[in-house]
């Protein structure tokens, strides 16, 4: 019996045979494998990371607040208006230390201690104790308003915190610079830089503000 060898030609016809068998099973077995269909309308896709920082975010429409909830808060020194009363002027200044000093804010009080509350959403931006002025509690709302919470008693925030209208912040106590003054809140309302008279701002929104 003689042996016979296969001409190259008809072992690379075999060899091809066998490859796109091969191809062709893959595509099978793959087409068969049930595939997760993506709609990116089902998809909302976001450019920041988790630990980026988080900015509130305040509604030129959202009307400033008074720093208080409690119904029965009443003034008890109010803010210093070059061209008020003369009698509204002499309720409006702070007597320290043999110097009497025009007040730049307004001290809300009543006898039982009281929750302070922030006037708008916005980012802390100190919290200190301060020697004349007690527990100190600043928040800035935008570029241009900054509210400020003095003469503490407790703080329940912190540096860095974001704060929704309404939050309590604290609660009402006492300090040096007022000390004939019990139980109180003396805020200051800062805009374009400038102290302002808060009773003159609540009802109105950023937009009246910055119109």
């Amino acid at each position: 019996m003689t042996n016979r060898r296969l001409k190259k030609s008809v072992i690379y016809g075999i060899y091809s045979l066998v490859f796109i068998g091969m191809i062709g099973l893959i595509y099978v077995l793959e087409s068969n494998i049930p595939k997760k269909q993506f709609d990116n309308n089902e998809y909302s896709y976001v450019s920041k990371t988790i630990f980026d920082d988080v900015i509130p975010v305040i509604s030129t429409e959202e009307k400033i607040t008074k720093p208080y909830n409690a119904d029965d808060v009443k003034v008890l020194k109010t803010y210093y208006d070059y061209k008020g009363e003369e009698t509204s002027q002499q309720n409006s200044l702070i007597y320290y230390e043999n110097t009497y000093m025009q007040s730049s804010g307004i001290s809300y009080g009543k006898e039982d201690i009281f929750d302070v509350i922030s006037i708008l959403p916005g980012t802390v931006e100190e919290v200190k104790e301060d020697e004349i002025l007690g527990k100190v509690v600043k928040i800035k709302h935008n570029d241009n308003v900054i509210s400020l919470y003095q003469c503490l008693s407790e703080t329940t925030i912190n540096k860095g915190d974001t704060v929704i209208q309404g939050q309590v912040i604290g609660q009402s106590g006492s300090c040096n610079l007022e000390k004939d003054i019990k139980n109180h809140v003396y805020f200051e309302l800062i805009i374009n830089n400038e102290t302002v008279n808060p009773e003159n701002y609540y009802g109105k929104t950023l937009n009246e503000i910055q119109g």
